[in-house]
Formats: C-alpha cells, structure tokens, sequence
C-alpha cells in the first residue's frame, strides 16, 4: 500500500460546502475498507442517516455535535472524539463551532452505503 498524503487526494466539493477527499478506497471497490477526509462549515450537519456496516468517525479539528439513535442523544464532540456507530445504526453529526469541522471516517465496506429517510445513496 502506498503511502498517502491528504494533499494529493483529490478534493470533492459539494453543494452543502463540505468537502470529501478519499484516501483509500474508489467508486470500483477496491479495497476492503474505505477512508475519506470531511471538511465541514460552521452549522453543516450530516442529518440522521446509517450504513449496512461499522463507521468510526474521529474529530481532527474543530467542534460540534454527534448523536447515535438519535438527535436527542447529541453529545459535544472535538479533536480526539471518535464515533463509532455499529452497523444499521441511525447516527449523524454536525458543526457547531465557527470553524471547520474536519472529520476522518472508515467506512468497514469496500464501497459506501447510505441510508436516509427510506433511500439508498452514495452518501
């Protein structure tokens, strides 16, 4: 396996203006497991949602909210903070602060699968 710098990994901008960039893993399934970078604005949320699999998500920078079942459940999170929620799980997160949330997540699944308000995504 190579070695990865975050750098290099192509950035995916989206309309929400979060920012994606995956490290290990692409759209064919190629490895086991897949690993990104989130970069969240101030009051972007990821909404309740789960996956067919674990995600571990662990703060890098910034401050917000992160809840397991569900919203009523919001615990403050910061650098360090690691969610893990199992699989088929209702989770999200959110950015409270006024800086950028960053986020790494693990996906324990060779492509991603979201769930969220009765509909399959790729996010």
């Amino acid at each position: 396996m190579p070695i990865l710098h975050i750098e290099d990994a192509q950035r995916e901008e989206h309309e929400s203006g979060r920012i994606y960039q995956t490290l290990v893993g692409d759209d064919a399934g190629s490895t086991p497991v897949r690993v990104g970078i989130q970069t969240s604005p101030p009051g972007y949320s990821t909404g309740t949602h789960s996956h067919p699999y674990m995600e571990v998500v662990t703060v890098l920078e910034g401050s917000g909210e992160a809840w397991i079942d569900s919203e009523d459940n919001a615990m403050a999170v910061s650098p360090g903070s690691t969610i893990v929620a199992p699989p088929n799980t209702a989770h999200g997160f959110r950015n409270t602060g006024t800086t950028p949330l960053r986020t790494m997540g693990v996906h324990a699944s060779p492509t991603r699968i979201t769930h969220r308000d009765g509909q399959t995504t790729d996010f």
